[in-house]
């Protein structure tokens, strides 16, 4: 897969968002590998770890730091670059989050889609564009049934419910603006990818549970834990990734039939508990404890949501190259080198990429 991406991406310019933030820092470091030209449009990263600082993100792209609701910012940016490639993954993510700061969390995710779309609208090239949304745009009923990408969106907290915003936006912008018989007018491509909870180095956001064990791990302190039963859909941080660029390839090449949405996850029966988690990250340390807490009057999050991949593996030849056990090793391996030897993590997390795409 490395050499067959690469082959396309080299030498393309390619817009994205959020390019400082945990995911989009991967993106583009396996974009500067593949020899892409990136500019990325995104927020400051929010500490002095953050994997964007890391990799020396600001050498190896053109970053513009601003806020995707500054619609004449994103507008100028986008079109001065004059992209072959737009990957939006800018957003508010987090669940927790977004009940402190709820219409923050819906102007981010549903009206900065809105603007990234209008840039979009303005281009006279042909441009293939994926937009990130999540596997939390489902109506979750807590069932074991994994969702299909034709199931009832939804979303009970403000940030599902933004994501799901965001959905309708880009249907909108597709049937009004991009619509597919018209395609050789806009010469515009766009599809969605949908995933679940990843994990991987690099990821020190609050309230999430790998950066919480890495924290604990490296500092030498207990896990605590509040929900050892839920159950999560785990996957390494590179598995959509890789879904994400391959859906890239497909729209160039077939646009007709490939601007749709897309699940990328784990398979269904990899998903762990929390408690399992833990333990893993535990044995790949080689040391470490946990605590199990109750915190009462907690805001609601989803207990468990499984996504059915399968149209994924059918129509784009996509599916996951590790299982759970092996996400969670080759991330808490990432931050004991963090923690060990933080000078050479840039050239780790190359190692690391080249080794997946190997695999």
């Amino acid at each position: 897969m490395l050499n067959e991406l690469k082959d396309i991406y080299q030498g393309k310019k390619v817009f994205l968002t959020g390019h400082t933030g945990f995911k989009g820092s991967w993106m583009l470091k396996i974009l500067t590998l593949f020899g892409a030209e990136v500019k990325g449009y995104a927020l400051a990263p929010n500490t002095k770890d953050d994997l964007f600082y890391s990799i020396k993100g600001d050498e190896i792209c053109d970053s513009v730091i601003a806020d995707l609701r500054d619609y004449e910012t994103l507008n100028n940016a986008l079109f001065d670059f004059q992209p072959d490639y737009v990957f939006h993954l800018a957003a508010q993510p987090l669940v927790r989050l977004s009940y402190h700061i709820p219409a923050e969390t819906f102007a981010v995710n549903a009206i900065g889609t809105a603007y990234l779309l209008d840039a979009i609208r303005k281009l006279k090239k042909p441009c293939v564009s994926v937009f990130i949304t999540t596997d939390k745009v489902y109506h979750n009923n807590e069932w074991l049934y994994p969702y299909r990408e034709t199931d009832r969106l939804g979303g009970y907290d403000p940030y599902s419910a933004s994501k799901a915003c965001a959905e309708l936006v880009i249907d909108s912008y597709k049937n009004s603006f991009f619509n597919l018989t018209k395609y050789n007018e806009h010469k515009q491509a766009i599809a969605i990818g949908r995933a679940g909870n990843v994990i991987g180095g690099g990821d020190w956001s609050k309230d999430r549970l790998i950066p919480d064990i890495a924290r604990s791990l490296g500092k030498g302190e207990k896990i605590i834990i509040r929900n050892p039963s839920s159950v999560r859909p785990w996957q390494h941080v590179l598995e959509p990734l890789a879904g994400y660029l391959l859906l890239g390839t497909k729209l160039t090449a077939n646009p007709n039939k490939f601007t749709q949405a897309y699940n990328f996850g784990p398979h269904a029966e990899d998903a762990l508990t929390v408690k399992h988690m833990v333990e893993l990250a535990i044995d790949a340390w080689t040391e470490g404890s946990y605590d199990v807490i109750q915190i009462d009057n907690q805001p609601h999050e989803a207990g468990l949501l499984k996504l059915d991949i399968s149209k994924a593996i059918n129509e784009l030849g996509w599916k996951p190259k590790f299982n759970a056990s092996k996400a969670v090793k080759f991330t808490i391996e990432w931050y004991k080198k963090f923690y060990d030897d933080n000078k050479s993590i840039s050239n780790f997390t190359e190692a690391q990429i080249i080794s997946f795409f190997n695999a």
